[in-house]
């Protein structure tokens, strides 16, 4: 894969997944994203590295969130920005990936944000398309969601400083969820003390031990002094047949309370990628606590898109090779 993300100097083409990327590339994502922090704080939200580069948002899933802070992130960058209504658009009326593809490009487009419901699909496009537009993916199927494990990781370092001395558990829905493969493949990367994944046994991969992971089917366990804990959604729109018995039965079990919370580390931040679903995976008391960082997480994905878009781009580089 990193020889379609990476062009022959080693920077990045495309962000298709977190995968064989090396430490060095993911800490200078990190690096360049804290550099975009103070532009959310002026009173004038803008930096020029993008003006005059054209990006589309394509969506084949709904999303608020990612959708919005891609779009945020490009338009601080002061690139235009076109969001794509794929309901209405061709491909709902037959047209090939393809010939969607060829079409777009003629409108003279610079990126592509990609999100979709078949894992590979960005890979697909970024294997297709033309060698000027630089493809982003924003989520694709059960497969990887980069730009979401590269937000964590940041929060992560906001809050803790070092990885190496971490132990992080991610909990819930491991099986259906991209977020976790993303975030697991990132934490492994930057050298984490532990990586736990926590869930039932109908919602966990088979082999995901291969991963670098430690699994636990009990969630006081696997919360056991832990410094991060990831929680993730019920992924109902992709499950199929009776992996769960109820929604009530899964919080009695896995719920993140403030008694389970308990046997974490003092210190240990709450995370989730969102939507959260109280009293379903969190409790509200958690979700809206002092140790939970889920708004920053949110905060702190427009610096990381705008990392993401500028290096992809070449712009961050560019701007460095002329000071």
């Amino acid at each position: 894969m990193n020889s379609i993300q990476l062009n022959k100097q080693g920077h990045l083409k495309h962000f298709l997944g977190i995968e064989g990327l090396k430490r060095a590339l993911l800490i200078e994502i990190l690096d360049t994203a804290a550099s975009f922090i103070s532009v959310s704080e002026k009173a004038v939200k803008k930096a020029p590295l993008l003006r005059g580069k054209t990006i589309i948002n394509l969506f084949f899933e709904h999303s608020t969130r990612t959708r919005t802070t891609f779009e945020l992130a490009a338009k601080r960058l002061s690139a235009d920005v076109l969001n794509f209504n794929i309901s209405t658009s061709s491909s709902s009326k037959g047209e090939n990936l393809i010939d969607m593809l060829r079409n777009l490009e003629a409108m003279h487009c610079d990126m592509f944000i990609v999100r979709h419901n078949a894992a590979g699909a960005p890979h697909f496009m970024a294997q297709h398309v033309a060698p000027h537009i630089s493809i982003i993916n924003a989520g694709d199927g059960q497969h990887e969601h980069p730009t979401q494990a590269m937000l964590d990781m940041y929060t992560i370092r906001q809050h803790k400083g070092e990885f190496a001395p971490l132990r992080v558990a991610i909990v819930g829905d491991i099986l259906h969820s991209r977020v976790a493969r993303s975030n697991i493949h990132a934490l492994t990367t930057l050298g984490v003390s532990e990586v736990r994944v926590v869930g039932p046994k109908t919602l966990m991969p088979k082999g995901i031990e291969a991963l670098g992971t430690q699994v636990f089917h009990n969630l006081k366990a696997g919360l056991r002094q832990v410094d991060v804990i990831i929680m993730l959604r019920l992924q109902r729109e992709r499950m199929q047949g009776a992996l769960l018995p109820s929604a009530h039965e899964y919080f009695q079990y896995y719920g993140l309370t403030e008694e389970a919370l308990k046997v974490a580390h003092p210190d240990a931040i709450v995370m989730h990628p969102g939507p959260i679903n109280r009293g379903v995976e969190i409790d509200s008391s958690i979700a809206d606590c002092k140790r939970s960082v889920i708004l920053q997480q949110v905060s702190n994905g427009i610096a990381v898109r705008m990392a993401v878009m500028a290096k992809t781009l070449g712009t961050v580089s560019e701007q460095k090779g002329t000071q």
